[in-house]
């Protein structure tokens, strides 16, 4: 599950027992060697979904973590790039990835802020996030929604990759389940809380916020991830358009 270079149990259990910003914090240095890096072939899929609507003038990585989520948006940005997440460690991370030597590159610069309170004014016409969305209770996604389309100029695009649920029964089923399962046990005993449930963030429930919130959502198949046994796609790229 882990490449020798990535964290040990210790380290993992450290991590689960601290509050979300100081997991991070000592996960950081190793994060990338870990299964929670959002995987290439996610990146590249969001990636070329997202060059035809484009190109974008400036984007926001939400959540960024260690900027892997920044390669995407320096492929459709022409202006510039930020990076934003409440994680010390991991920003000084993503500070050490290589910067673009092409002269047509947009800028990166990375901000510490929560991504429940913004720092920034409607400057971005394009805001992503990649596998951050565990860490907030369905209750504050309105208020999450909100602050993204505080910061997105009229007509900007929110974009996020949401895989097909898994098919009830199934391993994936039963390990998402178990996991969600221990989470809660977890922070019914042990404080600070550890938010990360990958059961709570369901694409209607979430279609219908950010239309409450002032978007226009439209779904988009991510083909290189193939069907579902009905039909279905086994992974969406969803992109919510800000409304004047």
């Amino acid at each position: 599950m882990f490449s020798p270079e990535g964290p040990t149990l210790r380290e993992l259990t450290v991590q689960a027992l601290s509050s979300v910003e100081r997991g991070y914090d000592l996960l950081a240095p190793k994060f990338d060697h870990t299964p929670y890096r959002t995987p290439d072939r996610v990146l590249d899929a969001v990636a070329s979904a997202l060059e035809p609507m484009g190109p974008f003038g400036a984007g926001l990585d939400l959540c960024c973590g260690t900027g892997a989520g920044t390669d995407v948006l320096a492929r459709v940005c022409r202006e510039r790039v930020t990076g934003v997440d409440f994680s010390a460690g991991m920003l000084a991370v993503a500070r050490e990835r290589p910067v673009p030597e092409e002269p047509e590159a947009a800028e990166v610069s990375w901000v510490r802020a929560d991504a429940r309170a913004l720092p920034f004014g409607p400057a971005f016409d394009l805001v992503v996030s990649f596998g951050a969305f565990g860490h907030f209770l369905p209750r504050e996604l309105p208020g999450l929604f909100a602050q993204v389309r505080s910061v997105l100029r009229p007509g900007g695009c929110f974009a996020f990759p949401v895989g097909a649920p898994p098919r009830p029964g199934s391993r994936a089923y039963w390990s998402l389940l178990g996991f969600d399962a221990a989470m809660r046990v977890r922070n019914a005993l042990w404080r600070p809380p550890f938010v990360m449930y990958y059961r709570t963030f369901r694409l209607g429930d979430v279609g219908r916020e950010l239309a409450r919130t002032g978007f226009r959502v439209d779904l988009h198949p991510l083909p290189g991830f193939g069907l579902r046994s009905d039909g279905s796609p086994r992974a969406r790229l969803v992109v919510a358009r800000r409304l004047p």
